[in-house]
């Protein structure tokens, strides 16, 4: 490869014919491409099959998607403001059929010519029996007669803005053909040879020839397969590179006993026999703090699966090695609970051994003698376990040895707030995480990469599945009937609405709407009612929360504040108005507030009569099952990864053809392939290996998205 070849991707977009400084400029806001190498990167996201070509007349379903050939022939405006469109008469010898536009329309005005023969593409609709097509891809006969020969055409993303200025898909199509025909070589190989032959991988130059161009149907599966990998390879090669600085190349603290704290209370004091999943994920932690390498691990579980009583143990076998252990909540309502819980277990086995100071609370509302109590008695080792919010990582919160850091819903802390705990000890503790938002493993292995991952899979015997029901507005009497039912049973109710205000965009019910219906349905003093939501003083949510909580309340009428951190065993129902306004996995976590005591427990999903079909599937998932690991995986098929990332590592997710709902076995052998190599010369020194260190530093230089992950 010369040298101008090499460089040639460097090249601005600009100076690429049919750019030009204006369009560069909507390039590089619009969609962040700068060089004629992002131009390369920026793949299609779909392909037009352009050796079929249909008759008018033949329309016969609204289903499929169809190409047809005819003529312009007039234009009509029709509408006003945000209903104005542009319609358009296009014809063929067997009759006409209408073109609909929303936006786009002074382009389109501009750019089609009646008479003139084109080509379009798109989803037939039917409205009152007659076929129409809504911004089809467009493309002049005599452009088409250009890639005459190319069966699929390649569909690229655009905007709304780039349209504007006549940077259609078709456009974009035109720029990078054009930008292929001037680059023979399109970038240096960087996967080996033997992982290429192993998988049987297209070569690089190629395999991005064919994705814009594809000879056939084989050839682009070949070479989207092998750009999928090659994403997923470096993605994983990050985060396997970070997990082993975080190990193997980190001193840690040893635990090398498993003692009486821990011997004792599993053999006396556990109040229940452990599921198999729980004991397994506890071997694997004692397996971990054993070893002398540093434990980043994280604990998925299900609501109820008993992360707790697992986060417990590990506990134990730290205090066993004479090390103290500090446990992080999100919120005060959860470290109280959490606090309360443990002790709760634990106090028998303190008394035993005449150590009631052990286990401590420390949150932003703590006394300050208080707190100067906790200070000393942590600083001279009286406190093993010390359970907190935010006010954990304060400078005065300082620890004698501190050696495991237990962080519950690893998404609502930052890296800073987990650093400022590590630096608390002369050695980093072991890190042990928590979360009960349900993740599927192909998107596990990509947020939480650097970490080894245990999963809870198994609800404790005799818990009883939560009675899920979807209903409409008509049943909202019955459900009244059914709420007042549960009340006289003695049970408690959360009611939770997805807005607090009312929104004239959005039909929905809101909880103030909803507070004034359910006073007159439940009249005091017959009936109490708390409410709770994002907008009150936390001081005023908080005594709402503890009144529903000690059972003074009836009812709790909340927004998604209670999603984390409610533990009420005494709740048996939860209603969800507007249920279609939450993703499903916003819908587990709330159901997932009740189901915690004995009693038969239910979760109601009322909706409105307009739902998309997505809307449907997400309802339909919640009734047939509870599994949240099978809603995850639901979810990630619906919304895609973005949505469920949190903020957790986002940057990572910035994928530009792979798609983690879709490609888990490439995803399961990039990380696969990662780990074996990794194994074999964890420096990449071997000559094999020279074509990913070049492409690192590559990356590197370009301060990509892939090396910032950490």
């Amino acid at each position: 490869m010369s040298s101008s070849q090499k460089h040639i991707l460097d090249k601005e977009i600009a100076f690429l014919k049919g750019v030009g400084p204006s369009r560069a400029a909507h390039l590089r806001t619009e969609l962040h491409l700068k060089t004629y190498e992002d131009l390369l990167h920026h793949f299609p996201f779909r392909y037009v099959d352009k050796s079929q070509i249909v008759k008018i007349k033949q329309i016969e379903s609204a289903s499929v998607a169809i190409q047809i050939m005819g003529v312009f022939k007039r234009f009509q405006e029709m509408g006003e403001g945000k209903a104005k469109r542009l319609v358009g008469i296009f014809g063929d010898d067997t009759g006409d059929l209408e073109i609909i536009w929303f936006k786009g329309i002074k382009w389109i005005r501009e750019n089609l010519k009646a008479g003139v023969p084109y080509l379009l593409y798109g989803k037939p609709a039917i409205f009152k029996g007659r076929y129409s097509l809504t911004h089809p891809e467009i493309e002049s006969l005599e452009e088409a007669r250009l890639t005459q020969g190319i069966e699929l055409k390649p569909i690229y993303s655009t905007t709304e803005k780039l349209i504007r200025s006549g940077l259609t898909s078709h456009a974009m199509s035109r720029l990078t053909m054009a930008m292929l025909s001037e680059v023979s070589h399109l970038g240096e190989e960087n996967i080996p040879l033997n992982i290429r032959q192993e998988l049987q991988l297209m070569d690089r130059s190629e395999a991005l020839r064919q994705v814009h161009i594809p000879s056939n149907m084989r050839s682009l599966e070949a070479a989207r397969k092998r750009l999928k990998f090659e994403e997923l390879f470096y993605l994983q090669l990050q985060l396997v590179r970070q997990k082993r600085l975080n190990t193997k190349d980190q001193p840690a603290v040893r635990f090398q006993k498993v003692g009486d704290y821990f011997n004792i209370f599993y053999k006396e004091y556990l109040p229940f026999e452990l599921t198999q999943a729980q004991k397994r994920v506890v071997k694997e932690i004692r397996t971990d703090v054993g070893r002398g390498y540093h434990m980043s691990r994280l604990v998925q579980g299900d609501v109820g699966s008993g992360k707790t009583i697992v986060a417990l143990l590990a506990a134990l076998i730290a205090m066993d090695n004479d090390f103290q252990v500090c446990l992080m909540a999100p919120t005060e309502i959860l470290a109280h609970q959490h606090y309360h819980g443990i002790a709760a277990m634990l106090d028998p086995l303190l008394q035993r051994f005449h150590e009631p100071n052990a286990l401590a609370l420390l949150t932003g509302s703590t006394s300050k003698a208080r707190k100067n109590e906790i200070i000393q008695l942590l600083q001279n080792g009286t406190i093993k376990l010390l359970i907190g919010t935010h006010a954990l990582i304060e400078p005065y919160v300082q620890f004698k040895n501190l050696g495991l850091v237990i962080i519950d819903e690893q998404h609502r802390f930052g890296v800073m707030q987990r650093a400022a705990l590590w630096k608390k000890a002369a050695l980093p503790p072991h890190v042990l995480v928590m979360t009960a938002t349900p993740i599927p493993r192909t998107l596990a292995m990509t947020l939480y990469g650097d970490l080894d991952i245990s999963v809870i899979d198994e609800l404790p015997p005799g818990r009883k599945p939560i009675d899920t029901r979807w209903k409409g507005d008509q049943s909202r009497a019955a459900l009244f009937g059914f709420l007042k039912q549960q009340i006289d049973l003695g049970r408690q109710i959360y009611i939770v609405y997805p807005l607090i205000e009312e929104s004239e965009a959005l039909d929905y019910k809101d909880l103030e709407d909803g507070y004034e219906s359910i006073s007159r349905a439940f009249p005091p003093p017959t009936y109490q009612i708390s409410v709770v939501h994002g907008r009150m003083k936390s001081e005023h949510r908080d005594l709402e929360m503890a009144r529903f909580i000690k059972g003074e309340t009836h009812i709790m009428i909340a927004t998604t504040v209670i999603e984390v951190g409610v533990n009420v065993p005494n709740a048996s129902v939860m209603v969800i108005e507007s249920a279609e306004r939450f993703g499903l996995s916003q819908l587990h976590q709330l159901r997932g507030r009740v189901g915690r005591g004995a009693e038969q427990s239910y979760c109601i999903l009322m909706c409105g009569h307009k739902m998309s079909e997505e809307s449907k599937k997400r309802m339909q998932t919640m009734v047939e099952t509870n599994d949240g690991f099978k809603i995850a995986e639901v979810d990630l098929e619906i919304r895609g990864p973005g949505d469920l990332s949190g903020t957790q590592q986002s940057g990572i997710l910035n994928l530009k053809i792979s798609d983690l709902s879709k490609d888990q076995l490439l995803l399961s052998q990039a990380r696969e392939s990662v780990l074996t190599l990794i194994d074999e010369d964890p420096e990449l020194i071997h000559s094999d290996n020279h074509v990913i260190t070049s492409y690192l530093r590559k990356l590197a230089s370009k301060k990509s998205d892939l090396s910032r992950i950490s």
